[in-house]
């Protein structure tokens, strides 16, 4: 029973990060009129570090960290580092290919091509030797159907953009593997600030010898930078990381694929943008799929 409840616990934290998400692609649309990919991602990344850095210096005056990681048998500073060079590399990673790939696809496209992250993250489990019940294959296909009803309104073509969302949904899974593996040897805030930490210094000397930042562009998008480094990155991925401890890495991925519905409902909302009834099957079916997966199995 108080695993179940942890479990609930932590589903509804995912829900959480994915409705912050879906929002939060907004703000990265509208980002991107001001500035480069690469300093977009490096202000937010460093400002999700900067929300944090008070919780992680007051945890560690407490002594709370170390104290836990003593009776828990923890990591050291050096697998503390490891783990957010880890979640960094790869979040930094996905993230700038889903920034540069929106230039070139669509909005729909973006979205269905990104969330395919929900079966590759169950067919790495594959060769890391997890398995996954039929509930779980089951559920992916309804939301990959269900995505595709939500996001595609025309043919698939796969072009320059299309090749990059499919990549940064390969790197997004490895993102949630990776979260998955350190999170039960680290505490979750300290990995959020350490994986923002190395995605931003990553970005920033992308964006110095890529772009050409300015602090102007900088505060003229002020608005969605913010939203996308306090809430998408402050709040919304350490809800992950936290989240992620008590849930199986599919399920995750699948509750966590609920970003691509919220962020069609937000659009009709708060932007008064209607939805066909294709569409409105689409979020029906990607819904269903997460539900079907939270169910407890008969004798549990």
């Amino acid at each position: 029973m108080k695993k179940n409840r942890k479990s609930v616990r932590s589903s509804f934290l995912l829900f959480l990060a994915a409705a912050i998400w879906g929002v939060a692609f907004v703000a990265q649309s509208v980002g991107m009129n001001y500035m480069g990919p690469c300093t977009f991602n490096a202000a937010r990344f460093l400002i999700g570090a900067a929300v944090l850095a008070p919780l992680v210096v007051r945890e560690k005056r407490a002594g709370n960290a170390a104290e836990a990681q003593k009776k828990e048998g923890r990591t050291s500073w050096k697998g503390l580092l490891a783990g957010g060079l880890c979640c960094g590399l790869a979040l930094c990673a996905a993230s700038l290919l889903q920034q540069f790939g929106i230039r070139y696809t669509s909005v729909g496209k973006a979205g269905f091509l990104t969330t395919l992250y929900i079966i590759i993250v169950p067919l790495l489990g594959i060769f890391l030797g997890r398995r996954a019940g039929w509930r779980v294959w089951c559920s992916v296909a309804a939301a990959v159907a269900g995505m595709y009803l939500l996001c595609m309104a025309d043919r698939l073509r796969l072009g320059l953009g299309d090749g990059l969302m499919l990549g940064c949904a390969f790197l997004f899974a490895i993102h949630i593997l990776a979260v998955d593996h350190f999170a039960e040897r680290m505490d979750g805030v300290l990995l959020s600030f350490l994986q923002f930490l190395t995605s931003g210094l990553i970005c920033l000397a992308l964006a110095l010898l890529t772009e050409n930042p300015s602090l102007s562009a900088l505060w003229s998008g002020i608005v969605p930078v913010l939203y996308a480094g306090v809430l998408s990155c402050g709040v919304g991925y350490t809800l992950q990381v936290v989240g992620q401890k008590n849930v199986e890495p599919t399920a995750a991925s699948l509750i966590l694929s609920l970003e691509s519905v919220i962020s069609v409902l937000a659009g009709w909302v708060i932007l008064g943008q209607r939805l066909s009834l294709r569409e409105l099957a689409g979020c029906a079916l990607v819904f269903a799929a997460v539900v079907f997966v939270q169910l407890p199995e008969h004798g549990a």
